[in-house]
């Protein structure tokens, strides 16, 4: 019955691996070895297949995972889910994140039980999340020069070495302010534990339909955080300062010039996540940032 559910739903499984990971590729071969016994098709992300030398698997680009897969199991840390959840949102493929790396915010099963976990996933037994996205373009002299999607975060900030920026910042068209910082983050609920958090932001629900402002280090204390609705447009002004870049999900950058306009706002586009039963947002939160923990509450069904 378990396998015949698996055919069912998920007929195509790619596997997507850290790169430039020492040992990846045993544990990753014997999660293929795994799922094709359970009656899935199993394909590898290009890259992955040769870093590990997967030859018995086929080895798709991302585009065509998107196209052909049905489910996506990605063995790495956060990073390795934000650079392959931007290229796999057009096509909605559901996420499995399996945490090989520090942080494992967004990559929940812990690296020891996968072999155990991700086969009552394939099962159907998950529950769904949908996360948001952000798009991003960049005008220069009214043209659009520039285009991103951020699973995490747009940021605009100064280099190390410049002072600080100043930016102009309108939501909707209307005026907000003139801040002068080291710069300005732009993230959704799943980016509000990344920078936006390092930088005294709020903690925003994955689920929660809105966007965070967070400033860096700004020149006037009363420039503080603020959740704005994710229907809106933010439009960023580079009014002045030297050495300002743009980066997305702190993986793709843009040199800016004074005058350069960033505009942000929610992707149509979302990225499913598959989590096990009983998954917790708050467990993870407690686990990942050590909340204090009173032990006649440990025993939540939760954990």
């Amino acid at each position: 019955m378990q396998t015949q559910k698996i055919h069912n739903q998920f007929k195509t499984v790619a596997l997507v691996g850290r790169s430039n990971t020492q040992g990846i590729g045993e544990p990753l071969i014997a999660l293929a070895q795994t799922i094709a016994k359970l009656g899935s098709e199993v394909v590898f992300e290009a890259q992955t297949a040769a870093e590990i030398g997967a030859s018995g698997y086929p080895a798709l680009q991302p585009a065509e995972i998107g196209a052909r897969a049905d489910v996506a199991v990605v063995l790495g840390g956060d990073g390795t889910m934000l650079g392959i959840g931007r290229q796999l949102a057009p096509f909605h493929t559901p996420l499995i994140g399996i945490n090989h790396g520090r942080l494992g915010f967004i990559t929940d099963i812990p690296f020891s039980d996968m072999q155990e976990i991700v086969p009552q996933l394939l099962a159907g037994h998950y529950e769904r999340e949908e996360r948001a996205l952000l798009e991003s373009r960049i005008t220069r002299d009214g043209e659009p020069i520039y285009h991103a999607l951020a699973f995490n975060d747009v940021v605009v900030n100064r280099s190390g070495f410049s002072g600080m920026a100043e930016l102009r910042v309108n939501v909707d068209g209307r005026f907000m302010y003139n801040q002068r910082s080291d710069g300005l983050i732009v993230a959704t609920p799943t980016g509000s534990t990344a920078y936006a958090l390092s930088s005294q932001g709020p903690i925003l629900h994955p689920t929660l339909r809105g966007i965070v402002l967070v400033p860096i280090a700004p020149h006037a204390l009363s420039n503080r955080p603020i959740v704005l609705p994710d229907d809106c447009k933010v439009s960023i002004q580079i009014v002045a300062g030297r050495d300002v870049n743009v980066n997305f999900d702190m993986q793709s950058f843009t040199a800016l010039e004074l005058g350069d306009v960033i505009e942000v706002r929610r992707s149509r586009h979302i990225v499913p996540f598959l989590h096990p039963v009983g998954y917790s947002y708050y467990a993870t939160l407690r686990k990942k940032l050590h909340w204090n923990e009173h032990p006649s509450l440990q025993d939540d069904a939760e954990d």
